[in-house]
């Protein structure tokens, strides 16, 4: 039996409760179904609101507050196939969370090192983040990623920009973590209109660039080196790689 379920946490809260309470035993679960034929019979999970509370409830109630956020964690690893090993993890966990830290299981294998990966590319996508000034003095930074990384990108901004007024926007997932004030949320970003920059921001750039070209030596130029240090998915909104 394939699953095929909306892509939301909800929804998938949603396909843990009728996997759990209806036994099925999916072999895949689909956000989208692929292009190929599939022979396989399709059950389509809806999001049911009073499923996926009945089940958030149970996991609050079972699992220690580390392994809760593991699941959130995970599924900001989007890009990733992990329906089948996070259901497995939550159903694990609701017969005997302590088995949730036995790494000789596959699942809970997979799982760990699937949150290392994420915290990798968080860790290295902070050092690739480049924030422009707009006209309001508010920092703007676009960003590409792997991983949908933009509220543990805000989060580590947050601790380094005190009072700043920032904004991280995933271009592709269409989401924002937006701080403004006291106030912080990651906001759905329907439509996007090219923001005003500040009268400054042109010579912070140009200085950017100079400083990046004056550091550089022509003898030692190594593209392929340059490309595994910072990678082609980084660069697009890197100041130091404009045109």
């Amino acid at each position: 039996m394939i699953l095929l379920y909306d892509g939301t946490f909800e929804g998938f809260l949603s396909l843990v409760y009728e996997v759990y309470y209806k036994k099925l035993k999916p072999i895949k679960i689909y956000k989208t179904l692929p292009n190929e034929m599939i022979f396989e019979e399709i059950l389509e999970i809806n999001t049911s609101k009073h499923d996926a509370t009945k089940v958030l409830n149970a996991i609050k109630t079972k699992f220690p507050n580390e392994l809760i956020q593991r699941i959130l964690n995970i599924f900001m690893c989007d890009s990733k196939e992990f329906e089948l090993y996070l259901l497995e993890y939550i159903i694990i966990g609701f017969k005997e969370s302590k088995q949730l830290y036995n790494i000789n299981n596959s699942c809970v294998f997979y799982i760990n090192n699937l949150e290392k990966e994420l915290f990798r590319n968080v860790h290295k996508m902070t050092g690739f983040v480049r924030f422009e000034e707009l006209d309001d003095k508010s920092l703007y930074a676009k960003v590409e990623s792997k991983f949908n990384l933009v509220y543990f990108l805000g989060k580590h901004f947050l601790k380094r920009f005190n009072n700043q007024n920032f904004i991280i926007h995933d271009i592709n997932r269409k989401l924002a973590f937006v701080k403004m004030q006291n106030d912080f949320s990651v906001q759905e970003v329907a439509f996007f209109d090219e923001p005003n920059y500040s009268s400054s921001e042109q010579k912070f750039q140009k200085l950017w660039k100079s400083f990046f070209s004056a550091v550089a030596i022509n003898e030692r130029i190594n593209p392929k080196l340059q490309r595994q240090m910072v990678p082609l998915l980084y660069r697009t909104y890197m100041s130091e790689f404009k045109n």
